[in-house]
């Protein structure tokens, strides 16, 4: 998608989000029922019929569910407005010999495909890796006769970065820096961030504009890492918009679950299931039919019994538990959890939607100063769900 498409995309998002609010923000797992279910009961009727199993199978697809009114129509409508196309594959230099030791198959994975699309019209002289991990992703880009920084807060992973850097032969500078705090970056430096969160690449986008900085490349991670309660948009077009984001809006797009082992599967809907169960408890100690934030329990209690885990938890809250029914308790949470997970699948339309308007803020922004911006995708959802990027460049 190129700049003179980011506006008009980005009023049509804004419109849909926000004329269809009342069916995205709510979320299944802390309203027993939903707002939208009075308008909608054939839905809601279908959706809380449906098993566990069925609402997992469909949930990367939600927009090819064979649900009823008004679902497909909105199925058709967010498609329709989330689809971007997949930029353009650049020649990327093949890696030095056992460059990607020690890298993670999927994340090498990532790092070609965030190479091969950086078509950038002048050729980078000074890479600048952001929030770099151990520069990964710096020291694939660096080609002969360029230079590499690579800025990270983490002592020990600068430790081991260098350790890599010098052990390939490769002239590359790992600085310790609080990317949030004063740094110093230059109108050389080509920026690339691959999946810093939220504060992390924002500031990278508005430090490199007000530096000058030619040319940079982003693909966003994690937009509710942020220190607001509340979205505050970057382009001037965002600021103009009537959608306010909290942070638990922001957290939407990050919902869509990656390919994960039955163990890992099993722990997270377990873990769910006995907060569901928890949450009926406690709604009837307390006589209140709202929703108690409660702590995240460690693992390990996963293992012990369910009435343990409730007790933990009540007593952490402050409340007295008695000779309850727990396993209808537990039994209660399991039956919530599939609930929960089908009636998800009405904000799953809204995912991408969500995702796109936000990427489009700050490829706005950018524009707005001067940059010719292009978004698009660099590889495909199995690899990486966030798999947008922003691509900007300016004379």
């Amino acid at each position: 998608m190129r700049a003179k498409d980011v506006e008009a995309r980005f009023a049509a998002l804004d419109a849909f989000l926000t004329e269809h609010q009342g069916l995205w923000r709510p979320r299944p797992f802390t309203h027993r029922h939903l707002p939208w279910e009075t308008q909608h009961p054939e839905l809601a009727q279908w959706l809380r019929q449906r098993s566990l199993a069925e609402a997992d199978s469909i949930h990367n697809q939600p927009h090819d569910l064979p649900a009823p009114a008004p679902f497909p129509q909105l199925a058709a409508q967010a498609r329709q407005l989330s689809t971007v196309d997949k930029l353009p594959s650049q020649h990327l230099a093949s890696a030095r010999p056992r460059l990607n030791v020690d890298v993670p198959g999927r994340k090498w994975q990532q790092i070609e495909a965030f190479g091969g699309a950086l078509a950038f019209k002048h050729t980078p002289t000074h890479w600048l890796d952001w929030c770099a991990g151990k520069g990964h992703l710096g020291r694939r880009l660096l080609q002969t006769g360029q230079r590499l920084t690579c800025l990270e807060y983490d002592p020990a992973l600068i430790v081991a970065g260098k350790a890599l850097s010098d052990h390939h032969g490769l002239h590359a500078t790992h600085r310790l820096q609080d990317v949030m705090a004063d740094v110093t970056i230059s109108p050389e430096h080509t920026p690339v961030a691959l999946h810093a969160c939220g504060d992390l690449h924002v500031r990278l986008l508005q430090l490199a504009n007000a530096v000058g900085c030619k040319q940079l490349a982003v693909a966003p991670c994690c937009y509710n890492r942020i220190s607001a309660d509340i979205y505050q948009p970057l382009s001037n077009t965002g600021r103009a918009c009537t959608l306010q984001l909290s942070v638990d809006d922001l957290g939407l797009p990050l919902s869509e679950t990656v390919t994960a082992g039955n163990r890992v599967r099993l722990q997270r809907d377990t873990s769910m299931a006995r907060r569901l169960g928890f949450d009926q408890l406690q709604r009837q100690l307390r006589g209140c039919d709202e929703y108690l934030p409660t702590p995240s329990l460690p693992a390990v209690w996963l293992d012990k019994p369910f009435a343990d885990y409730c007790r933990e938890l009540a007593s952490r809250k402050g409340l007295s538990t008695g000779q309850e029914n727990w396993g209808a308790l537990e039994a209660y949470g399991w039956r919530r959890l599939a609930e929960v997970r089908n009636l998800e699948l009405v904000r799953g339309l809204f995912r991408r939607p969500l995702e796109l308007w936000l990427v489009l803020d700050r490829a706005l922004f950018l524009a707005e100063n001067g940059y010719r911006v292009e978004i698009g995708t660099f590889c495909e959802s199995a690899l990486t769900p966030r798999n947008l990027m922003v691509l900007a460049e300016r004379d």
